[in-house]
């Protein structure tokens, strides 16, 4: 089995989520009581949404390449990050780390085309949708289109993120607030939804709208990694 590592804590409430779908996926594959060879190296979230909200990307990257660097010398064999968002400066973080990283671009995309789909909704931080890498890597590398919410409707999807999701509050009001973010992004032309920060599946999920397609990226991230893991 290879030994998966995570660059965690955006947030601690997605990180433990990586960690108990990745066990849960090798267990489910191998019985007994198999679980996955992981080592997580977890991010001061406050230094994080510091570098995010200030636009220090910089800063940031070389903070996350510290966390990649730790993993590959503590004998990683492949590395996933658990933030969307931070996925925008991975070119950086993994300049000259020797191990792969395992995109969650990659996952998300291939269960999009899986369904045969052209065009996709994002939710994310604000950072992420008001970003075009994100919809850059769907395009130029799947052929997927990317739309993206009204400028006042990703100030509310952030402001949700950071004051709510990941404090671990959940309330119905900001459910239904997401929610009608979704019906207004379907009316413009999205087959699906992208969740594209690993907190908001702990607050809405497919069963809140059976007939638009949600991608959760954590847990395509995580099976994938899990996958990963397994493979020879």
């Amino acid at each position: 089995m290879k030994t998966v590592g995570i660059i965690g804590g955006s947030t601690d409430l997605a990180t433990a989520e990586y960690y108990k779908l990745i066990n849960a996926h090798i267990r489910s594959k191998l019985g007994g009581f198999h679980t996955g060879e992981i080592i997580i190296n977890s991010m001061n979230f406050e230094r994080s949404a510091h570098f995010v909200t200030n636009d220090l990307w910089d800063e940031g990257a070389e903070y996350l390449h510290g966390k990649a660097l730790s993993l590959e010398r503590a004998g990683a064999d492949f590395i996933i990050c658990v933030s969307n968002t931070w996925h925008k400066v991975s070119e950086a973080f993994m300049k000259d780390i020797k191990i792969p990283l395992y995109h969650i671009v990659d996952p998300t995309a291939q269960s999009i085309l899986d369904q045969k789909l052209q065009t996709v909704a994002l939710l994310g931080t604000k950072a992420t949708m008001a970003s075009t890498y994100l919809p850059n890597e769907f395009l130029t590398r799947f052929g997927i289109n990317v739309i993206v919410p009204t400028e006042e409707e990703q100030k509310y999807v952030d402001d949700v993120i950071f004051n709510e999701l990941a404090k671990s509050q959940f309330t119905e009001e900001s459910r239904q607030g997401y929610l009608k973010i979704v019906d207004s992004l379907v009316s413009r032309g999205a087959q699906g939804v992208i969740l594209g920060c690993t907190e908001i599946p702990l607050l809405i999920e497919q069963k809140d709208r059976p007939n638009i397609p949600m991608f959760n990226t954590l847990e395509l991230h995580a099976r994938g990694a899990a996958e990963k893991a397994l493979s020879d």
